[in-house]
């Protein structure tokens, strides 16, 4: 539902590349919350997007290794033409676990900035990138992943559990309305 002052009817695009389904579940989040807003709003993964019609877009990846998934930046670099001239947000998944920062003291979500991201940035001038932490589903994990989870140091790179935090998702989707509120 609409409050007052907020502003509806905005067709958004929210495109993401998910190897897990974890960023998936933040784009659907975001999409749930966003069409609660009163926005019209399409969820799909990058390879079945198209760019046409929207009046915004929020473009998502899981990150590995410090890199957007390559489907992801394949979009991104595709479409920057249709893209960069809308409101843009692009996030990131990827960080697991339930500490803010590393053994160094150092945050994580800035050490899980993408590596592209700056090229990203200068495509389509996105007015934020918001990094979530992710999930880990053993269930889904490819072979090799699993292999490096029977190590002490794989278990620890790779913790079992949903680090997502809906809260956050949902607030960062009330930031994108009270953006478009204002453009």
């Amino acid at each position: 539902m609409l409050g007052e002052g907020e502003v509806g009817d905005m067709r958004i695009l929210i495109a993401y590349a998910s190897k897990h389904g974890g960023t998936e579940g933040i784009a659907v989040r975001l999409g749930s919350t966003l069409t609660d807003l009163g926005h019209e709003v399409d969820v799909h993964g990058v390879e079945a997007a198209g760019v046409g019609g929207y009046d915004a877009f929020v473009i998502g990846s899981a990150q590995y290794m410090a890199h957007w998934r390559k489907e992801a930046t394949a979009f991104v670099e595709k479409h920057r033409d249709a893209i960069a001239g809308h409101p843009v947000w692009l996030f990131s998944s990827g960080p697991l676990g339930t500490d803010d920062v590393d053994d160094q003291g150092r945050d994580l979500r800035t050490l899980s900035r993408p590596q592209e991201l700056p090229d990203l940035e200068a495509a389509v001038h996105p007015r934020e990138h918001h990094v979530f932490f992710g999930r880990i589903d053993p269930h889904t994990l490819t072979l090799a992943e699993r292999a490096l989870r029977r190590l002490p140091a794989g278990r620890q790179l790779l913790p079992e559990g949903d680090f997502r935090d809906w809260d956050e998702i949902d607030e960062w989707a009330r930031t994108i309305d009270g953006q478009l509120a204002n453009a």
